[in-house]
């Protein structure tokens, strides 16, 4: 009965250290799958930083996909005419998934950024 008691406590104790750990500051991540009604609902709430910091999280996000994108077409030098239009054709679906990608970010970064800007923050280093 003793270690019943001891276990159900223990298991409580652990449930209350996740609940009050868990109730900080909300992780902040990039999602270009993320609604657009739902990345401006949540900007309309955000102060200066968390619009910055957010609009960051974008701009490296793009970075990134641009960099995958720039190795996909690295592929294409030095090739001769017939060889790109064959390795285009194979990784055509790739850089227009990649490219949409992009464009999804970019669109959601944009919606950050120009409310960043209306509040009158801070937003230098977040040219794209």
């Amino acid at each position: 009965m003793r270690i019943a008691r001891s276990v159900t406590f223990g298991c409580l104790l652990v449930v209350w250290l996740l609940a009050i750990t868990g109730c900080g500051k909300k992780e902040t991540r990039t999602d270009e799958n993320k609604p657009i009604d739902e990345v401006k609902a949540e900007a309309l709430k955000m102060n200066a930083k968390e619009l910055k910091e957010m609009a960051l999280k974008y701009k490296e996000a793009l970075t990134a996909k641009q960099v995958e994108l720039d190795k996909i077409a690295a592929k294409l030098d030095n090739l001769s005419v017939t060889e790109v239009v064959e390795v285009t054709k194979k990784i055509q679906p790739e850089m227009e998934k990649l490219a949409g990608s992009i464009a999804a970010l970019r669109e959601r970064f944009q919606i950050y950024f120009q409310k960043l800007k209306e509040k009158g923050g801070d937003v230098s280093g977040l040219e794209i």
